[in-house]
């Protein structure tokens, strides 16, 4: 297939263009400044967003569009300068997917939107899957829902449209996971807040695999929920974690403190879902790393 990936230098934009290659799929990555990144074989970088660029013109015969940018949740504490900035970027990116599309004569079949398990209402009882109709009213449920209503108009276009809810992503050099391995590494790991909140992580290369998955499926629409089939405590995955890197998991991290060095933004880690990813395993989708210490294990071993 030919498809194309806004967000496509970023963290999973990388890991997902290595697995879509290995599918020999071509590979055109949107970008405000195609000069700095060396051509390789299979990938193009495209010019968007930026005064003169014409994206359409190198786009027409894609048959998958994929939607990964957005300004990151994770690098800052949310002001309220910094929230219009995370709603705006996904907006103003997500809009201009869809006059791409409109623009194009040959319209992609299917646009996979990036979106987040923030979707869902914080829980410690409760567990979802794409068919729970309850959504979070904070910041990151509101503009999860913002962003997935943006997406929605490309099904006017007659497209099939999935809105690809990422759980807590794993891996070794980006995403939450270095800055909760830090404690460990520092001998001073343990228990975040009460430890009873859920963490629906992931594996990146996970990620990478399903949204491949989701591209090549024609029958997935809609939400689908991208984390792997079981779910832990922030208890459970910090004493994992410690087994895993050889640290102890000893001193807990009260969530007051959290709370005074992170701001709002703490919710993150101090809240959380049990979300299933009911979509994918009735479609047949395999996890590598369904499970938490093997996925760790493989990112530190």
């Amino acid at each position: 297939m030919k498809i194309a990936i806004t967000g496509g230098t970023g963290f999973v934009g990388q890991a997902l263009t290595e697995e879509l290659l290995s599918h020999e799929h071509e590979i055109l990555i949107l970008t405000r400044n195609p000069d700095k990144h060396e051509a390789r074989p299979g990938v193009k970088y495209v010019k968007w967003l930026s005064d003169g660029a014409r994206p359409e013109e190198s786009l027409e015969g894609i048959n998958a569009f994929i939607n990964l940018a957005g300004e990151s949740i994770n690098s800052g504490r949310w002001t309220d300068e910094r929230k219009k900035r995370i709603i705006n970027s996904r907006l103003t990116s997500t809009g201009e997917v869809i006059n791409i599309i409109k623009a194009l004569k040959e319209k992609p079949a299917c646009l996979i939107n990036a979106s987040a398990i923030g979707y869902y209402p914080s829980s410690k009882r409760n567990t979802y899957t794409e068919a729970s109709t309850e959504t979070a009213d904070n910041f990151l449920g509101e503009t999860v829902q913002i962003w997935e209503k943006e997406a929605a108009k490309a099904k006017q276009l007659g497209i099939r449209v999935a809105y690809t809810r990422f759980g807590i992503i794993l891996g070794k050099d980006e995403g939450a996971l270095p800055r909760i391995a830090l404690p460990y590494k520092m001998f001073v790991g343990g228990t975040v807040g009460s430890g009873e909140q859920w963490m629906s992580w992931v594996h990146i290369k996970d990620i990478a695999r399903a949204v491949n998955f989701v591209a090549e499926t024609e029958g997935i629409e809609g939400p689908v929920n991208v984390t792997a089939p079981s779910p832990v405590t922030m208890k459970e995955f910090g004493k994992t974690l410690g087994d895993v890197m050889s640290r102890p998991h000893w001193i807990p991290v009260p969530s007051f403190a959290l709370k005074a060095a992170m701001g709002e933004m703490s919710a993150l880690v101090l809240e959380g879902q049990k979300v299933l990813p009911s979509v994918l395993l009735e479609h047949g989708f395999k996890f590598s790393f369904p499970e938490l210490k093997s996925a760790l294990m493989e990112i530190y071993r």
